[in-house]
């Protein structure tokens, strides 16, 4: 699979119109290793049961100039992620805390628009595959993006998901959306994730919509004015920033 990477430059401001150019302006880039995920069920683990974690999430730590030092991840295998054959409760609320080196942040899940996706996000975070890894690409005033074993942006849990976004989707301030290629269909993803740093980041309604970060917005802020000014679109970290861990928390 060729993997595609152009210039941000060619996103529209936000509010104009979208060249159909802008699929290859991301640089967003997820694993595609398998089917559509169209099994019903009540949990996203595999059919293993799942206890409920009733903890609040975490209050984020201070996150001007918070971000503790830490080595550079070593990159691990690509794939070897069991896809998941169920769905979560439609009736609960999902909130994923992400520990990152820079504080916590936390994100409410949006399975009513994109089920597949969140049910595989919470089974991904359960088994520990996002420990360890970090923010690979950091693009100052666009998105943060993570969730790659490998580190090279290439990477993922060896299977997709698609829930094709509607036609209204926006990625604002906050929104957290899975990466793709730019020759995967809409709403395909695999494990690689963005978060919105921009008011509007005027991308096309191409990306799975996983949900919105509830708690911690200031340390997503914070990481994202760790990218390279001068790497342009491959965002290049200044510092390692690490998924130290996470947990789900369930109301």
């Amino acid at each position: 699979m060729g993997w595609l990477s152009g210039l941000r430059s060619l996103l529209p401001a936000p509010g104009r119109g979208l060249a159909g150019a802008v699929l290859c302006a991301l640089c967003l880039v997820a694993v595609a290793c398998g089917d559509d995920d169209d099994d019903s069920g009540s949990d996203g683990s595999g059919g293993a049961s799942q206890t409920p974690e009733e903890r609040a999430p975490e209050e984020p730590r201070a996150a001007a100039g918070g971000c503790e030092s830490v080595p550079q991840p070593q990159p691990r295998p690509d794939g070897g992620a069991k896809k998941p054959r169920g769905r979560l409760d439609p009736r609960t609320t999902y909130v994923v805390t992400l520990r990152t080196s820079c504080g916590d942040i936390a994100i409410r899940l949006d399975q009513k628009t994109s089920p597949k996706t969140a049910a595989s996000f919470v089974n991904l975070v359960r088994t520990g595959f996002y420990d360890g890894t970090a923010f690979h690409r950091i693009v100052p005033g666009f998105v943060i993006q993570g969730g790659d074993p490998t580190g090279s942006g290439s990477g993922g849990p060896g299977y997709s998901t698609r829930d094709v976004p509607p036609r209204t989707a926006t990625y604002l301030q906050g929104t957290v959306a899975m990466a793709k290629s730019a020759v995967e269909p809409p709403g395909t993803a695999g494990s690689q994730f963005y978060i919105v740093t921009a008011p509007d980041a005027g991308l096309p309604p191409e990306y799975a919509l996983l949900g919105e970060v509830v708690k911690g917005q200031a340390v997503v802020d914070e990481i994202g004015r760790l990218g390279d000014p001068a790497s342009g679109e491959a965002g290049t970290p200044l510092q390692p920033v690490v998924i130290e861990g996470g947990k789900v928390s369930e109301r």
